[in-house]
């Protein structure tokens, strides 16, 4: 397993729960709460599909290489 993937599995739990949070609040506290145990389903499955992409274009920025790297350049300009 590569490991940006290892950090993009970390990472994914943690924006899940944030985006689910989001999600959550948003269908609780607007009109749409009449409908919100029919909304529940759909708010895990699209926060599921969010955070994927999320993680997996984050977990490279919280690699050491990346921000010694980063640091170098910022030494050079």
């Amino acid at each position: 397993m590569s490991v940006r993937l290892q950090i993009a599995v970390m990472l994914f739990m943690m924006i899940q729960a944030v985006v689910f949070f989001t999600a959550v609040l948003v269908v609780l506290l607007s009109p749409l709460s009449a409908g919100a145990m029919a909304l529940m389903p759909w708010v895990v499955g699209v926060s599921a599909l969010v955070s994927a992409p999320l993680s997996w274009a984050l977990a490279p920025r919280l690699r050491a290489r990346t921000w010694r790297r980063e640091g170098e350049m910022e030494l050079l300009k």
